[in-house]
């Protein structure tokens, strides 16, 4: 009989290279209002999936649509700036 056994260090096996660098980390904050608006859009699509949406609803949606652009705009404005490349 074979025993079968995990591969835990390949599995958990972590270095110090696999690290995020100090220049992804400040990629990921000025990132940050952009995702946190994508997160709050969806969290409204996905209230709405299984109900009829109300004109609060379809308000919160078109808000959340808005928040989104809104954030890509800054966020593509600043990098054509040059301050988050």
């Amino acid at each position: 009989m074979e025993h079968i056994v995990t591969v835990q260090d390949a599995v958990t096996a972590f270095a110090e290279w696999m690290e995020p660098t100090d220049g992804e980390l400040d990629a990921i904050e000025a990132e940050m209002p952009q995702i946190l608006a994508d997160v709050e859009a969806l969290d409204v699509q996905i209230a709405l999936l299984d109900q009829a949406p109300t004109e609060l609803d379809q308000r919160r949606a078109r808000r959340g649509r808005r928040r989104v652009l809104s954030e890509r705009a800054t966020l593509a404005n600043r990098a054509t700036a040059g301050e988050a490349a």
